[in-house]
């Protein structure tokens, strides 16, 4: 996905996620999230998106050491203007990405074909997974994401987060195929001692995991469950479980 397309997706979930906090109440609890409340979630992605506008309209090339991401404001709001202050920051992010140039510089820590492009896909997963986060607090089913999007959800879970962690480890020697059954796309992950190593193609593995983009990317994500999916080499139980375990995947 380029970057506009990116960036009408971040617009598109969070304005569902502010809707769907709106109607549930700053007190529920988050199922997904199981020590969180909607004001912990709408603390912490409001704070993320101020903190990536940050990043990118003022071109910083260092992070911003913050220990939480609202920490990024002098003064937070009341819990009645809470869901208002959400979705001010979310529509200063969504103009500031674009806004801004194409060929900007500033950090960003996983690999991209520019710094905008990288802040544009992941505040668009950041955004998404919370806004599933909001839907489930809501008691409702997740509003199902575009396949495109969701593909690009599960790439950059798998090629970006994935080997950049530490907790995917195995005494021995195993592999997993992803398939994305509605936009046919592929990934094949091998996990051993050294880490995983993740290619985007089709080929024979030990276990697999296929259905529609959306719900393998809800699942990689640990927000539901993975019965629905065809799960081969294992059970979706086990392969859930494993999953949850070795992956730190729980927030977004």
């Amino acid at each position: 996905m380029d970057v506009p397309a990116l960036t009408g997706a971040l617009r598109a979930q969070g304005e569902l996620l502010g809707d769907a906090a709106a109607r549930t109440g700053l007190a529920a609890g988050v199922p997904s999230c199981p020590d969180w409340t909607v004001r912990d979630l709408l603390l912490h992605t409001g704070g993320v998106h101020r903190w990536a506008a940050t990043v990118v309209r003022e071109g910083r090339t260092e992070p911003i050491g913050l220990e939480q991401p609202y920490d990024i404001v002098d003064q937070l709001p009341s819990d009645d203007a809470l869901v208002d202050w959400y979705r001010t920051g979310h529509a200063e992010l969504v103009a500031t990405l674009a806004a801004a140039p194409a060929d900007m510089v500033c950090w960003a820590f996983l690999r991209a074909p520019s710094p905008l492009a990288f802040w544009a896909r992941r505040q668009t997963h950041e955004t998404a997974i919370h806004r599933v986060d909001a839907e489930l607090a809501a008691g409702d089913t997740p509003t199902v994401a575009p396949p495109e999007v969701a593909t690009d959800g599960i790439d950059e879970l798998l090629t970006g987060f994935l080997p950049r962690g530490d907790r995917l480890r195995s005494n021995g020697n195993w592999s997993l195929h992803v398939h994305a059954t509605d936009t046919d796309t592929h990934w094949l992950v091998r996990i051993s001692q050294d880490g995983p190593r993740v290619e985007p193609v089709a080929a024979a593995a030990d276990r697999s995991v296929s259905g529609p983009a959306n719900d393998v990317y809800l699942a990689l994500w640990n927000r539901t469950p993975w019965d629905g999916l065809d799960v081969t080499g294992t059970t979706p139980a086990e392969l859930s479980d494993e999953w949850s375990k070795s992956v730190l995947v729980r927030w977004g």
